[in-house]
């Protein structure tokens, strides 16, 4: 980068020279900013007007000289004397030297008057042949007395407030101008007290806090006639493109694709290096830059991503733009912008298929001994409401075979809320309350068993101490910082490395035991690609280790980070984000539901066999009592049934009121 901010500090004449060649340069233009000191602003009006014009957009500073009646007077007077003595003079006007000049002789005069130093006696010195006229004078007697007058002198002269302390005048405020088309604006002023301020205030003193905002200064014209200030730096337009370094990888390739064409050139695309295209096309200026693959002759990656990263350091790569993990240990020799991608490592592990044990599954949410409670306490239910309804309630009579049928139904029944029969005993009211409370309880807490045995698979792994504590292989990607991560955890026998998803689904369907592993390793972007193509066979599970994230590497303090970071905050919010999301890692949406798997008939056999013998032994027991000759009753009232019960219902409902009218004229006649 070049910088674009210069700060000239030379005598005016030197100074004329120099804007004039820069004007010729072409560095009088946008993105270039100049400030100059007070020994070019103060003497701007001795310049070249030329000079002066092509200074356009120029920054200066100058000590602040009030304007009073007094200063214009003495101006008028200073020029008329000026022109006088030299009538030819090409700069008769007053400057601030001249006014610093007279200042200091009228505080020198003062002081005299102030000792009252009336004759001036000087010490005789030793003087060689080759000393100064000035050394000639001698050591003045007064001296220590007019130092201490002039130290203790203050009066408001014609540049300001005159002061001296500790033998030096104090800084007065400084005005900050701006060059313009029409000559010189002030914009501001500069002050030891308050920093940069819009305007001064003598007659009271100010308590505001220092301020160094450019807020408080006024409008500014640039460089270039803008209004906006330039960034101070810039790309040199004639300069090589700017070398960033790629990955070759051999699996994962949505991430970054390299390929090699048959006249040895290469062609990158993939996710990151979209997303690196849109950052550095977002940028408000031109950075041309060209993709290195990170390759051997035999075009295999020549390193992992810590030596990718280091390239930078070293200076064979300006950037790297790919799938570079923001990492402490990284960061030390090279700077990464903000991360485009979220991270962080977790790992998945094959999901069983269990044929053998889905027979039994609906009896599998409670054990043996809780189904035997349960079926017991059915009974013991049945008996008792039985045994306390069964004097005074009809339902509950009959024959032997129906009182005991009876008993199992009602509380069978009672577990779906279907029973039909009246309870009358309070005493059974109560016990059945409380039995219909127990039954909701034990269905509740079936339903959420059974829920959980069908929604969560039984993994043979579930966390990263259990691999360690069985001694188990586990998989990592040979290129990734993952293998640092699993040396402070497993045993480097322990570890097996995988280059592409296919190998990693080959290690996985393996095993542990079969020369392959039963855990694999790798950061959350890849596992989750790895999982839309096998979303069937695998499951992530543990804990998730917390990464920074994908980020852009360059070199330390480069000027590019801050605005690269930025222009991804701008990306990342914005739709061009969501296209190349949908462009290169779309399959990650393919396989929603990776862990639920469709319920068969071997989950529900029990029940169809249950359901099935249960109505065949009805069905046989039904031909056996037909056969026997066993009545059957027919509830399905007849036509001749049913007048003859509406008769006998008129009839009854005639009696009665026969029975009132008789019952009303017996209450008259008395």
């Amino acid at each position: 980068m070049q910088t674009r901010v210069f700060i000239v500090h030379m005598l005016s004449s030197l100074g004329s020279l120099l804007f004039a060649k820069a004007a010729q340069l072409g560095m009088m233009s946008k993105d270039y900013a100049w400030i100059i000191t007070d020994s070019i602003t103060n003497e701007l009006n001795l310049m070249d007007p030329s000079v002066v014009a092509s200074m356009l957009g120029v920054i200066g500073v100058k000590p602040y000289t009030p304007r009073t009646k007094e200063l214009d007077d003495f101006a008028i007077r200073y020029k008329n004397m000026v022109l006088q003595s030299n009538p030819k003079a090409l700069n008769p006007n007053l400057d601030i030297y001249s006014i610093w000049a007279y200042d200091s002789a009228l505080a020198l005069a003062m002081a005299v008057e102030k000792a009252g130093l009336a004759n001036l006696t000087y010490q005789k010195t030793n003087t060689s042949t080759n000393s100064t006229d000035l050394e000639a004078f001698g050591v003045s007697l007064s001296g220590p007395q007019l130092i201490q007058a002039l130290s203790s002198t203050t009066f408001r002269g014609l540049a300001g407030n005159f002061q001296l302390v500790d033998g030096q005048l104090q800084a007065p405020p400084y005005e900050i101008v701006n060059i313009v088309a029409h000559g010189v604006s002030g914009i501001g002023y500069w002050t030891k007290e308050n920093g940069i301020v819009n305007n001064l205030k003598f007659t009271s003193s100010s308590t505001s806090a220092y301020s160094t905002s450019k807020d408080n200064l006024g409008s500014i014209t640039w460089p270039g006639n803008q209004s906006s200030p330039p960034k101070g730096w810039a790309v040199p337009t004639k300069t090589k493109k700017l070398r960033v370094g790629v990955p070759v990888k051999g699996g994962f390739t949505e991430f970054v694709r390299v390929t090699w064409n048959s006249d040895n050139t290469t062609k990158v695309e993939g996710y990151c290096i979209d997303v690196f295209d849109a950052v550095m096309t977002a940028l408000p200026y031109d950075v041309p830059y060209e993709y290195i693959p990170f390759a051997t002759p035999d075009r295999k990656m020549a390193g992992v991503y810590n030596d990718l990263a280091y390239q930078v350091y070293l200076g064979n790569y300006d950037a790297v733009a790919g799938d570079v993990t923001i990492l402490g240990n990284r960061s030390q020799y090279v700077d990464f912008t903000l991360p485009y991608r979220e991270s962080g490592v977790s790992m998945v592990v094959p999901i069983p298929e269990d044929k053998k044990g889905n027979t039994w599954l609906l009896v599998k949410p409670l054990t043996w001994e809780l189904w035997l409670t349960i079926f017991v306490s059915f009974v013991s239910f049945g008996i008792l409401v039985w045994f306390l309804e069964r004097p005074r309630n009809r339902d509950f009579r009959g024959t032997g075979w129906d009182q005991f049928c009876m008993i199992f139904w009602f509380s069978f029944s009672t577990m779906f809320f279907a029973h039909k029969e009246k309870v009358v005993s309070n005493s059974a009211k109560v016990v059945v309350i409380v039995w219909l409370l127990a039954v909701f309880i034990l269905t509740q807490g079936y339903a959420s068993s059974l829920t959980s045995m069908l929604t969560v698979q039984k993994l043979k792994v579930t966390d990263v101490s259990e691999l360690i504590r069985n001694k188990e292989y586990v998989g990592y990607s040979n290129t990734s910082f993952v293998y640092e991560f699993l040396k402070k955890r497993f045993d480097k026998s322990q570890l097996r490395s995988f280059k592409s998803a296919e190998e990693m689904d080959q290690l996985l369907s393996k095993g542990s035991a079969n020369g392959g592993i039963s855990a694999a390793f790798h950061e959350i972007p890849y596992l989750k690609l790895f999982l839309a193509k096998y979303c069937s066979k695998y499951m992530m599970v543990g804990p998730t280790y917390k990464a920074a994230g994908f980020g852009f590497v360059f070199p330390i303090d480069s000027p590019l980070v801050p605005h690269v970071s930025r222009k991804i905050l701008n990306v990342t919010e914005g739709q061009k984000m969501v296209e190349i999301e949908k462009k290169w890692l779309g399959g990650e949406a393919k396989c929603a539901d990776t862990n639920t798997k469709s319920l068969g008939l071997s989950s529900f056999r029990v029940v169809f066999i249950i359901v099935g013998a249960t109505v065949l032994a009805a069905t046989i027991s039904y031909m056996i009592t037909s056969r026997c000759g066993t009545q059957v009753l027919n509830d399905e009232p007849t036509i001749e049934r049913q007048i003859y019960e509406l008769c006998e219902l008129l009839k009854r409902c005639e009696e009665r009121d026969d029975q009132q009218r008789n019952n009303h004229g017996n209450r008259n006649g008395n």
